[in-house]
């Protein structure tokens, strides 16, 4: 879920913080990317018709082609993607599961209810919500990646956390998802639709948080409250508040604590016993693997293997996947220019602004140089 309404939030309030970008933009980029969040787009995107996307067991494929070749995509416009996979979920987010799994309980009914009408667009709808990651579309897309050449994380917990711990200490630029409790995680770089596929033409949306702090005029730890009020995976929010309320109420108050002392119960009904001090402890110290301990490698990718690997019972075209091979080949072997932000000191927050300063700051120095050096020239 996420943070429910936030991405609406900064639209409305702070759209400097959300610039849009086609793919090419992020040339030369490494990218951290939520995969349960991408595994799920392609599952979903699919899902209707899923009887043409199944290996010949009738299991489903989608997860696996849509990773194998929207990553040959992402590599052949020079982004390095690192998929980031989720771990075991905190105990504070079991009661969300389980509205989750109460959710598609509900859209089972409603689902052979419409095939028994043979509604066609309801038995599309509900067979979306009926979709879930499993563990076997990750270890499936886990044996992928290896064979790709392509590397990936597991995280001990959220994998939205360990994708912001990785863009904060630098070691990537952004994290790729759809949830925006990445920014709430402390992501300096949030990118949508980074995954999408080309059908949709939706471009790909950059959330700046230091853009968003700044224009909404809060810290870090008054965003964190806010994304609790709004609504997070790790407690209810407060009956009768939505965005609008959420957002005037940090700003007189700036912190839940005085929101508590100062809230009209009568009026607002806050949950009994409401964990929020755990919610925010869960945000400002995720349960992360340390990310200097990260070893991130993009090898060459093993070709015979990919094609024993997808063809055969997944009935992947051999002659597509040998395509698809030498196009990762390719990006490896490929020297590629470096972005000149690469030359400035951007390593926790990657800010376009910063590196136009460090430009004209350069560019001042050496005006200057040639002004000593123009009066040194001259008679006294």
């Amino acid at each position: 879920m996420g943070i429910t309404g936030l991405a609406k939030l900064i639209a409305d309030i702070a759209p400097n913080a959300i610039k849009e970008n086609e793919i090419k933009n992020h040339f030369g980029r490494k990218i951290a990317i939520d995969a349960s969040m991408s595994l799920y787009q392609f599952l979903i995107a699919v899902r209707s018709e899923g009887a043409q996307l199944t290996s010949a067991d009738g299991e489903t494929t989608s997860h696996i082609m849509g990773t194998f070749y929207r990553t040959i995509r992402l590599l052949d416009n020079g982004i390095k993607p690192v998929y980031v996979f989720d771990g075991k979920p905190p105990k504070m987010k079991s009661s969300e599961l389980e509205k989750r799994a109460d959710k598609r309980q509900e859209a089972q009914k409603a689902l052979e209810k419409a095939e028994e009408l043979g509604n066609t667009t309801e038995i599309d709808k509900f067979s979306k919500r009926l979709v879930k990651v499993t563990s076997t579309h990750t270890n499936e897309c886990k044996e992928l990646l290896k064979l790709m050449g392509v590397p990936y994380v597991e995280a001990p917990c959220e994998a939205e956390a360990q994708c912001a711990a990785m863009v904060k200490a630098g070691i990537v630029y952004a994290t790729a998802t759809e949830d925006m409790d990445a920014l709430t995680f402390g992501s300096p770089v949030l990118l949508r639709h980074m995954t999408f596929s080309e059908a949709r033409k939706m471009p790909i949306q950059e959330f700046q948080l230091d853009t968003v702090l700044e224009s909404i005029e809060m810290t870090k730890n008054e965003f964190i409250d806010l994304c609790i009020l709004l609504g997070c995976d790790y407690c209810n929010s407060i009956k009768g508040i939505g965005p609008k309320k959420a957002i005037e109420l940090i700003r007189q108050y700036r912190s839940l604590e005085n929101i508590l002392e100062n809230l009209d119960t009568k009026k607002y009904q806050v949950p009994e016993d409401w964990p929020f001090k755990e919610a925010r402890r869960l945000f400002i110290e995720p349960e992360i693997t340390e990310p200097s301990t990260l070893e991130l490698k993009w090898v060459d990718p093993d070709e015979e293997g990919l094609v024993k690997f997808l063809c055969g019972n997944r009935g992947f075209s051999e002659e597509r996947v040998r395509n698809g091979a030498k196009k990762l080949l390719k990006s490896r072997s490929g020297t590629t220019q470096g972005r000149l932000d690469s030359f400035f000191s951007i390593s926790s927050t990657p800010n376009k602004r910063k590196v136009e300063e460090a430009k004209s700051a350069a560019n001042a120095n050496k005006k200057s140089k040639k002004g000593n050096t123009a009066r040194r020239g001259r008679p006294k």
